[in-house]
């Protein structure tokens, strides 16, 4: 299995989202990674609804007071365990998963190799 850098971890706030972009099989994806003191958890950055992505600005991401991330273009709501949307035009649907570890500081992307 090799492996690919994203960001390190201390650039991530605990309870809060950073962006990054990977190559997932041949196609860069913008990522949203989304950090619990020391583990961090990734989906492709764009919401099933529409296909927009989820932040409002280029880093910046919505947190509803119930902690959910929140769609910066139709509101819709997603949990942050399995990116599944729970309110909004796309109940019922999920973010992409994208397989992550934090190792060594940083958040590294699991590829297989």
């Amino acid at each position: 299995m090799t492996t690919a850098a994203l960001i390190h971890l201390d650039r991530i706030p605990d309870g809060g989202f950073a962006d990054a972009a990977a190559d997932l099989h041949g196609d860069m994806e913008p990522l949203v990674l989304y950090r619990d003191g020391n583990d961090v958890r990734a989906w492709v950055n764009v919401c099933p609804h529409a296909g927009r992505q989820l932040n409002w600005a280029p880093g910046e991401f919505l947190k509803s007071k119930d902690g959910m991330l929140v769609c910066a273009a139709h509101g819709a709501s997603f949990e942050l365990q399995d990116g599944e949307c729970v309110a909004g035009p796309c109940r019922g649907e999920s973010l992409r998963s994208v397989d992550v570890e934090v190792r060594d500081g940083s958040v590294w992307l699991r590829t297989a190799g």
